[in-house]
């Protein structure tokens, strides 16, 4: 194996690590603060993101299945964080879309990620962090254009 080779597992390694750190911290989360699960709050928050959504736009997006999605939608819907309106082309389709109670929710939980991402990384500065965000967002561009947009288990 090469360097690059190695240099490419290692960042594949480093990926995982920083994955299950990010899951740990949101399980701690939850439990410190139960009610929305965690999965449906991150698809409030590509809601909030992205825009409104069918449901299959969501679960391709999110790389999960559609099942997956409609779940998430329905909790979101009981707690009244989303709207649904029929499609314009095909009233059978719902478009779905963040509601002002699902904004508040965000914002209250974007204050506790803050606060830890600040605890966690309070010494770095701006230009490093924003760099760091930058590569991530190249790396998972071209990961995703070679996905090809099928939808693989996450």
């Amino acid at each position: 194996m090469s360097s690059a080779d190695d240099a490419r597992v290692e960042l594949m390694r480093e990926l995982k690590a920083a994955s299950q750190l990010q899951h740990a911290w949101i399980m701690q989360a939850w439990q410190d603060d139960p009610g929305l699960h965690p999965a449906a709050a991150m698809l409030l928050s590509d809601l909030a993101k992205h825009g409104e959504a069918r449901p299959s736009e969501l679960a391709k997006r999110r790389f999960v299945d559609l099942s997956v999605v409609s779940r998430q939608i329905s909790q979101l819907s009981a707690a009244g964080m989303v709207d649904r309106r029929p499609a314009p082309e095909d009233g059978r389709a719902s478009i779905i879309s963040i509601s002002e109670r699902g904004r508040e929710e965000l914002g209250r939980r974007r204050a506790g990620y803050l606060e830890f991402m600040e605890r966690a990384l309070g010494d770095w500065d701006d230009e490093k962090v924003i760099e760091l965000t930058t590569r991530l967002a190249e790396m998972n561009a071209d990961v995703r254009a070679v996905l090809g947009g099928r939808t693989c288990p996450v």
